[in-house]
């Protein structure tokens, strides 16, 4: 457990590092712009790399396609709630997906290493891969929505070159069509670049923002969806598959990380208030880290136990 918090705390060292780099640059240093690299440029390099990490079969496809569903599922009650209780287009947008867009990657995988062992990477590699549809097709109708029309926000999922470049790596993996040592070290610079533009970018949408003003019941509502809500609702969902133990428990995990750093490329984007987006991802990181513990101790009890 020590091992993995202070992976995770050497990871955040670049938000840390973007943060610095706000306060000391100020104007010169531009998200919007960081953003664009990374959505237009770098994150299709981490999709890529992310499918060549591992040999697709229907047994973990299922798993895929269950975490998808799980997720479709719990999006359509949320969607109506939040007409009930928001006004404003731009914080029920917000309400609707972020609570869905987990960080998956950073903190998911080595967590599920740290509590399931490398036997979970398969699973938690392939869940990340499908967190990038919820992101980039789901996620960017939402977001897209609290700024733009219906026709407009389906062309920025058309525009997003993450999804061809998913489909061409599918394809890729699928025919098992090989890469020499240079293209497969390409990918993986491009993709660990653009890992550290999305932590670095996170820092410097946290510089300047103030937690007090966000929303209250924006704030609750998130917050007691992420770690309350979406947890208890997958476990009843998993209790009715034949799943083994040790596979719900890694979805269970991968639905219970904290929000994560893609929220703010979609709200930056889109000018969907990525100040408050931050706000919510360094809360949901925040407490994230004391519930780990009670993570590792329900994960080892009835998932593992």
């Amino acid at each position: 457990m020590i091992t993995t918090l202070l992976s995770i705390i050497f990871v955040y060292v670049f938000i840390v590092l973007g943060y610095m780099a706000k306060r000391i640059f100020k104007e010169e240093m531009n998200p919007k712009t960081l953003t664009l690299m990374s959505v237009y440029f770098l994150q299709p390099f981490v999709t890529i790399w992310g499918f060549s990490t591992a040999k697709l079969q229907s047994e973990h496809l299922y798993v895929s396609l269950l975490y998808l569903a799980i997720i479709l599922v719990l999006l359509i009650p949320t969607i109506i709630l939040g007409k009930l209780i928001f006004t404003d287009s731009k914080n029920r947008a917000i309400f609707s997906i972020a609570g869905f867009v987990g960080n998956t990657g950073n903190i998911g995988i080595p967590l599920g290493i740290a509590l399931f062992g490398e036997e979970s990477v398969i699973y938690t590699t392939l869940i990340n891969i499908a967190n990038v549809f919820v992101v980039y097709i789901i996620g960017v109708y939402i977001y897209s929505r609290g700024s733009f029309s219906i026709k407009e926000s389906l062309f920025n999922i058309v525009k997003i070159p993450i999804i061809p470049a998913s489909l061409v790596a599918i394809l890729i993996n699928i025919y098992d069509i090989p890469l020499s040592s240079p293209i497969q070290e390409f990918f993986k610079m491009g993709a660990y670049a653009g890992i550290v533009l999305q932590l670095f970018l996170l820092g410097t949408f946290l510089q300047g923002i103030r937690i007090k003003e966000l929303h209250p019941k924006l704030f609750v509502g998130t917050i007691s969806q992420k770690f309350i809500i979406i947890p208890l609702a997958t476990a009843f969902i998993l209790s009715f598959t034949d799943l083994s133990l040790f596979v719900q428990g890694v979805i269970f995990m991968e639905m219970m990380t904290p929000l994560a750093i893609a929220n703010i490329n979609l709200a930056s984007l889109y000018d969907c208030k990525p100040k408050d987006v931050t706000s919510l991802i360094l809360v949901s990181t925040l407490l994230f880290i004391p519930l780990i513990f009670g993570l590792s101790y329900i994960v080892n009890y009835y998932y593992l136990g």
